[in-house]
């Protein structure tokens, strides 16, 4: 395949990309195009939009996905009561039902240029069916997505009987991370030694560390400290990431500065999840009411990488929700304080490249380079601002050199109320 006519991100000009045997074999302008009717090649016109790599949704759970108002609605609209209905829900979840979902929001997300997706599923037990079945969604989808599964045990570890022994087991079967909760154990005491747990586990059987850390508004919920030192003293940072991390919004500045210094230290990763966070954070509160999503920008600024989740979709602890990271974005650069020129521009790189580094996919596995992965998107925006802006649908996702999904360019006429004459817009191209 040829794509030609191809914006790219801080480049002038437009580029054409060359696939071959799955790989990105050329990038170059359109001047030096290889001619286009030589023997086997398929033509793709992109006509001008941005090309990208894939993106990725760094933090979701497909194990609650599609369940909105199942058995009943979350009408508070909080955290608990969306833990509580989840588990009503989950508790009559079959292998059947878990598959079927999560095909069709895999579907949904690489319609949407997503490729590569961590999840989270939950073994808080008694048996580990959400596990398993993620496990073989993982090997049977991959032509639709590289998947990320993260043992998670919802309910914590250090208050039931065998929570342990099952996060083990997820490791022994196969699980890619290994997650806690430690803000959500009984006490501060036992929040730190889950987290001392969780590296165990995750040291023994050589796994990754993706844990949901301080996802409250308490301002004394601080596990972010215990993750980031144990990552220190176990030399795990680059394996390890932070989920959430909402507490932080809480700290006094004092405390932040000194944290900020030791999460860079340590090298680990976190992930924001806007559109749950701004929803279900802030609860407590009566006016003002608190944003509830860690300080992203200047974590940014500080050189921690961040990447964003969609974390959850038409599910109790998000109702609504495309499945897409666009969205995602939109809402972090609104909540965050980040509308600034330069910050919408560099934006894309919360669902792209910092996300790649979450998931540690490495220079060979990702990116729009010469000898990567023929794995890309096309846009229908002529750079990142306007993407952002217009929430841009991707016209072409192509993975493995194929065309994986097309969506046709939306378009709008409007009439005259003079004449009745009409006039064809394209809003996606009708920007500055």
């Amino acid at each position: 395949m040829i794509i030609v006519n191809a914006a790219l991100r801080d480049q002038e000009g437009l580029y054409f990309i060359r696939l071959e045997n799955r790989t990105i074999s050329a990038i170059g302008k359109m001047g030096e195009a290889p001619r286009i009717g030589e023997a086997g090649a398929e033509v793709l016109d992109a006509e001008g939009g941005l090309a990208l790599p894939p993106f990725i949704d760094s933090h979701l759970h497909y194990d609650s996905a599609l369940t909105a108002g199942e058995p009943n609605w979350n009408r508070s609209g909080t955290l608990f009561d969306a833990i509580e209905l989840n588990g009503e829900r989950q508790a009559s979840a079959t292998p059947e039902d878990y598959k079927r979902r999560a095909v069709q929001t895999i579907k949904w997300q690489a319609a949407q240029g997503i490729q590569h997706v961590r999840i989270h599923a939950d073994v808080s037990g008694p048996k580990l069916t959400s596990l398993e079945t993620m496990l073989e969604l993982r090997d049977e989808m991959k032509a639709w997505m590289d998947i990320q599964v993260v043992a998670f045990p919802q309910m914590g570890l250090m208050g039931g009987a065998r929570a342990l022994e099952l996060l083990e087991e997820a490791a022994k079967i196969g699980a890619d991370g290994i997650g806690g909760i430690p803000h959500f154990e009984m006490t501060r005491e036992l929040g730190v030694e889950s987290v001392k747990a969780t590296f165990d586990i995750a040291e023994r059987y050589d796994r990754f560390i993706d844990i949901h850390c301080d996802e409250t508004d308490d301002e004394h919920a601080r596990f972010i400290e215990v993750v980031a030192a144990e990552a220190i003293f176990r030399g795990m940072g680059s394996r390890t990431t932070a989920s959430h991390v909402t507490a932080m919004h809480s700290y006094n500045n004092a405390y932040a500065a000194k944290l900020f210094g030791v999460i860079k230290r340590s090298g680990i990763c976190i992930v924001a999840n806007p559109l749950s966070n701004i929803s279900l954070q802030g609860r407590f509160d009566s006016f003002p009411v608190r944003r509830g999503i860690t300080r992203v920008k200047p974590l940014l600024e500080a050189g921690v990488n961040v990447s964003f989740g969609h974390d959850n979709f038409l599910d109790a602890f998000y109702s609504l929700g495309t499945s897409g990271m666009l969205p995602v974005l939109h809402m972090g650069l609104h909540a965050c304080h980040m509308l600034g020129y330069e910050d919408i521009r560099r934006s894309l790189d919360l669902i792209t490249v910092n996300g790649a580094v979450t998931l540690g996919l490495g220079e060979d596995r990702y990116g729009l380079v010469a000898g990567r992965p023929a794995n890309l998107i096309i846009m229908d925006a002529p750079d990142a601002f306007e993407c952002v802006r217009t929430q841009a649908a991707v016209k072409w996702a192509v993975r493995g050199g194929k065309v994986l999904a097309a969506t046709p360019p939306a378009t709008t006429k409007i009439f005259d109320p003079a004449t009745g004459d009409a006039e064809t817009v394209d809003w996606f191209r009708s920007g500055l």
